[in-house]
């Protein structure tokens, strides 16, 4: 992406932007976080399930070699069964450790995102095997910012650790000789140290990193006005060819309205700038019922299909206007009006048939 186009993205990603990215895998999700779950889940394990299991896989092992008539090994057999009792033994002994990891670590991606099987993120791809594909994410902000956690974490960490661990330097090389039964203890008192600090260094790498990933997210994400313009025309239509629609659908209602005028058994009129045709019959309705109306232009077509079919016309301006104001096409209508019209179709009644006008 070229600086122009970085440039010209400063709006914010519309909830479409965003959820777009989200079906297509694309979410922001911190490594480092992973990293100090699994961190904090051999911690626990070295704390809590360690000293258990070491002294339970030692004890299995002194039986072998302190007892080895116990396993003879004169037939293949005899080599298999061998070979189960350590690897039970072994898995027992990293069983909980290996569920921990993944127990951690599913939590700590679920907590940055809701997990959810995208597709997208497993469909073979050329770039993913392209070495210029590879070239450029290596060399990308993306990848000098992962180079720079890895310094960090390297000398970082290790510059920190020396100075908490220099002291029991010495301690873990006394403790490889001293009696078997000490050394583990020993040991495993340096390595909880170590654990310790190691938890702090890359809790704070990250709680910094989770939030620089979820501000780049954000900000790759970000749109310029002319996609939001382009954006909004997708998911609500072309506002020209909206006008247009509109345009023909206000047409079309016209010309069935024109079309209905005919049927009217009055037209009241302004007279010349408003027009609403009425027609009452007492088998359709209770009230009269409005089928056209219009002004200006329409107004004077309607007075034109009015004579031509006979159709009593009342000049009535402030009635007119009214009705034109407040009751719509195919409507009845309002009482307010009852009085008024109900005396003009007395007269329609009334008037002999061949009546044109009244006035």
């Amino acid at each position: 992406m070229s600086d122009e186009d970085k440039d010209s993205k400063t709006e914010d990603p519309t909830e479409k932007k965003l959820s777009d990215a989200a079906e297509k895998g694309n979410t922001p999700s911190s490594r480092e976080v992973s990293v100090f779950a699994t961190a904090l889940a051999f911690y626990i394990y070295l704390v809590f399930f360690l000293p258990d299991n070491m002294a339970r896989l030692s004890q299995s092992l002194k039986d072998i070699f302190e007892h080895p008539e116990q396993w003879r090994l004169n037939s293949s057999q005899d080599l298999i069964s061998l070979f189960f009792h350590v690897a039970k033994e072994g898995a027992m002994f990293l069983l909980p450790v290996a569920v921990m990891f993944i127990m951690f670590s599913f939590t700590a991606s679920a907590a940055q995102n809701v997990p959810s099987f995208v597709l997208e993120r497993i469909r073979p791809q050329l770039s993913r095997i392209s070495p210029l594909s590879g070239f450029k994410r290596i060399y990308s902000i993306q990848g000098m910012v992962e180079f720079g956690k890895s310094i960090f974490k390297i000398i970082v960490v290790a510059i920190i650790m020396y100075f908490v661990l220099r002291n029991d330097y010495y301690r873990a090389l006394d403790a490889m000789f001293s009696e078997p039964e000490t050394i583990f203890a020993r040991l495993s008192a340096v390595i909880a140290k170590a654990m310790i600090v190691l938890l702090f260094a890359t809790g704070a790498l990250a709680i910094v990193d989770l939030f620089w990933t979820r501000h780049k997210w954000f900000t790759d994400l970000k749109m310029s006005k002319q996609e939001i313009k382009d954006e909004m025309k997708q998911s609500q239509g072309d506002p020209i060819v909206k006008a247009r629609q509109r345009s023909v659908a206000r047409d079309r209602a016209r010309r069935r309205m024109i079309d209905a005028v005919p049927r009217a058994t009055l037209v009241i009129t302004n007279p010349t700038h408003y027009a609403v045709a009425l027609r009452y019959e007492k088998d359709e309705n209770e009230a009269p019922v409005v089928v056209a109306k219009g002004q200006d232009l329409i107004a004077l077509r309607i007075r034109e299909i009015a004579e031509k079919n006979h159709i009593p016309i009342f000049e009535d301006p402030p009635l007119a206007r009214s009705m034109f104001a407040q009751v719509s096409v195919d409507s009845v209508i309002p009482s307010v009006f009852y009085k008024a019209v109900a005396e003009l179709i007395h007269r329609v009644y009334a008037a002999s048939p061949q009546s044109k006008r009244v006035t």
